[in-house]
């Protein structure tokens, strides 16, 4: 505890800005020390490197100048370019890639995103080839795309990958293809050759790549459906890298509108193929590719917005406690001097609403980078596993794993026990054993978490982003604004776009929430988060818990609900109903990994010896800003269910009229409105702790100047 003037015992205080030793515990790489290593070398080139050519104007062009080419030599020195590739191809990191490629994007996008996208753009394009290429295309492409040693005389491999077609508008379909391919020749005995047309838009990386990896449909009735296939630049036809996208955002990476028109190898369709009855068959089509693709990268961006949300914190800290400094009258020593707008509640309430979506944001982006670091690995062993019992791929494949289901919903509902039986704990052990049942299980999990972090992380984030911008003044909105939060904001609007907009996002949501197996994992997380609140009542878990279940009984009351006409309100075309919900549930688990990571740094925190000193006040402002963003959370996906529930009755039915002084006036959702009082009545508290996170704030220390050049 620590004493004011006054003496009157107040919470211990957070004294610092969290530094390394936080975010590993957080989120869980204090055993890591090849990731901690990463993080250093990115952030020396994001903050070095990166920030003085934004500082010097290289993002005031649309063209690829020398000033940004040279930052993907930088990339190369510090080991960014290669942290994506496994070891046998010239990479330095065992195993799955998608925790530390969320570490890279998290230190580039600190300081600009745009160099995050251009660093991580020639993963996405080998991305196709590492999860469905042939090992002839994994080594030729994977070992080509590393920086060389010292005295190998070839040069680096740079990637694109392109599935966006040139439709108006940057609006796309990627069911919908208009790239083509046809069988250009084909002799007996001698390998098919294929002629690629193909015409990209928004297609990032182009103005360096060597190689793309593009996705095309048959034009040919000698080629069955679609495909993704690799074009190199010395390819025979055009490989035209087309005219620069006049873009707004993200200006350090290259993104044009490509057109090919080339020759290739049948052997560069990607994953292979087979033939027959003089027809070739992709092993893979262009859907196949994407969804594995997708499955794996939606994380980056999401983790990106959230990067700049906490980056804000400390530029925002300082011009306002700077704000008055200078002006007549306004002298050193002084409140106003040296709190400057902190004296105001309003500044330090808005600054705290930034950093708690900041936290939640990156809390739920690196579980989801997490979580799919263990799915390929179940992958792999589940196809292995259904493979012996004859059954590969496709409709066979989705039918067995749907016969599953109930065995996987079992599992979930034994693991969330706390005090299992003998019998049940058996059944949970042998279960545990079953990789198809663990597939189900991730498989529930990442459907639920990728498309909600890609949709909370950038969409809430952008929105306070500009709350981030708008705490700077006029100063938000200049080149040279500390911390270039005015370029972020920008910024983040693209990020929104990448690898499908919010729609994308929400359409996957409204269809995985529903999943009995999810349901019930939901309501093991609110089991979950009853008992951290018994334990840790000033968290918030509590007032989590009772907006879940809020939702909870929303979504199975709408699944059957129908609206004033008769018209089922929970269906694929009601979009009013399905994707606010999804909003809802975004909100909800956000601010769930966000308790977890708190709860983590609760328990590792004070045995780190470089935290001790200060950990109280660390633990107590954590603590109190999840339980702002808890209530924050709870209000957002209260309003949302209330308007579903409520607003598809009809305007004039007479019960309207004395809802205000009837409780149950709607018998059919008098649970919705006991537990509406439950989640009010559980915000108690939840203003006090922004009070307590607030006065902590105002005290906190900062470094004098930022790390990096403004």
């Amino acid at each position: 505890m620590v004493k004011d003037d006054s003496s009157k015992q107040l919470p211990a205080r957070l004294r610092t800005l969290p530094g390394d030793d936080v975010r590993q515990i957080m989120w869980r790489f204090a055993d890591r020390f090849d990731y901690q290593m990463v993080v250093q070398s990115a952030r020396a080139v994001a903050r070095g490197p990166v920030a003085r050519a934004v500082a010097k104007g290289a993002r005031n062009s649309h063209e690829w100048t020398e000033d940004k080419a040279a930052l993907l030599h930088e990339f190369d020195a510090a080991g960014i370019t290669s942290a994506a590739v496994d070891p046998e191809y010239g990479g330095y990191i065992e195993g799955p890639k998608n925790f530390v490629l969320g570490l890279l994007a998290y230190e580039l996008a600190w300081v600009d995103a745009g160099a995050g996208t251009s660093s991580m753009a020639n993963t996405l394009a080998l991305a196709p080839i590492h999860e469905r290429g042939t090992p002839e295309q994994k080594q030729t492409y994977m070992s080509r795309s590393v920086p060389p040693l010292p005295g190998d005389s070839r040069k680096i491999w740079r990637g694109a990958f392109a599935l966006t077609e040139s439709i108006p508008y940057v609006g796309v379909d990627t069911g919908v293809l208009s790239g083509r391919v046809r069988v250009a020749e084909w002799n007996d005995s001698e390998e098919p050759l294929l002629h690629v047309d193909k015409r990209g838009r928004f297609i990032t990386n182009m103005g360096s790549a060597n190689f793309v990896t593009a996705a095309v449909d048959s034009g040919d009735p000698r080629i069955k459906g679609s495909c993704m296939v690799i074009l190199e630049e010395t390819d025979p036809g055009t490989f035209d890298r087309g005219i620069p996208t006049r873009k707004l955002a993200h200006q350090l990476s290259s993104t044009r509108d490509p057109i090919f028109s080339l020759q290739v190898p049948a052997s560069r369709i990607i994953g292979g193929y087979t033939v027959k009855d003089g027809v070739i068959i992709p092993n893979y089509s262009h859907a196949d590719v994407i969804e594995a693709v997708f499955t794996r990268t939606r994380a980056t961006p999401a983790i990106m917005t959230s990067a700049k949300l906490l980056s804000a914190v400390e530029p925002v800290i300082r011009y306002h406690r700077r704000r008055f400094r200078g002006a007549a009258g306004i002298n050193e020593g002084t409140p106003r001097f040296d709190m400057g707008l902190q004296q105001k509640e309003d500044a330090l309430h808005r600054l705290l609403d930034v950093w708690a979506a900041g936290e939640a944001g990156a809390s739920l982006g690196f579980e989801t980078a997490r979580l799919l670091d263990t799915y390929d690995a179940i992958e792999k062993a589940k196809a292995a596993v259904l493979a012996q019992q004859g059954i590969a791929g496709g409709r066979a494949e989705l039918k067995a794993l749907r016969a599953r289901e109930k065995d996987a919903t079992e599992y979930v509902a034994l693991a969330a026990r706390r005090t299992p039986s003998p019998e049940e704990s058996a059944r949970l052990a042998m279960l545990d054993a079953d990789p198809v049942v663990k597939f189900i299980v991730t498989e529930s999990l990442s459907s639920v978490l990728i498309p909600a972090a890609k949709l909370w992380n950038t969409g809430h984030g952008v929105n306070m982003m500009r709350e981030a911008v708008s705490m700077m003044g006029g100063y938000g909105i200049t080149e040279d604004c500390p911390g270039f939060l005015g370029l972020k904001w920008i910024d983040g609007q693209l990020e929104a776009t990448y690898e499908g907009p919010e729609v994308v996002q929400r359409r996957q949501l409204s269809v995985t929430m529903s999943r009995p197996i999810f349901l019930r994992q939901f309501q093991a997380w609110i089991a979950h988060l009853n008992a951290i609140s018994r334990e840790h009542p000033a968290m918030g878990a509590g007032t989590l818990a009772s907006a879940m279940e809020l939702w909870f009984w929303s979504r199975e009351y709408l699944s059957t609900a129908k609206d004033a006409y008769g018209r089922d309100l929970y269906s694929n075309q009601r979009h009013g109903v399905t994707y606010p919900l999804a909003d809802a549930l975004a909100w909800l688990v956000a601010t769930y990994h966000l308790v977890l990571d708190v709860l983590e740094l609760k328990r590792k925190g004070p045995e780190n010896p470089a935290l001790a000193e200060g950990i109280e006040g660390l633990v107590s402002f954590y603590t109190d800003l999840t339980h702002i963003h808890a209530a924050t959370a709870a209000g957002e996906a209260t309003r949302i269910c209330a308007e579903l529930v409520f607003g598809y009755r009809a305007e004039s039915d007479p019960a309207l009229e004395v809802l205000a002084s009837t409780v149950d006036v709607f018998k059919d959702v008098a649970p919705f409105n006991a537990l509406r009082t439950k989640v009010d009545a559980s915000l108690a508290g939840s203003k006090l702790a922004k009070d307590r996170a607030a006065e902590s704030l105002s005290h906190v220390m900062i470094p004098e100047v930022l790390d990096y050049p403004v």
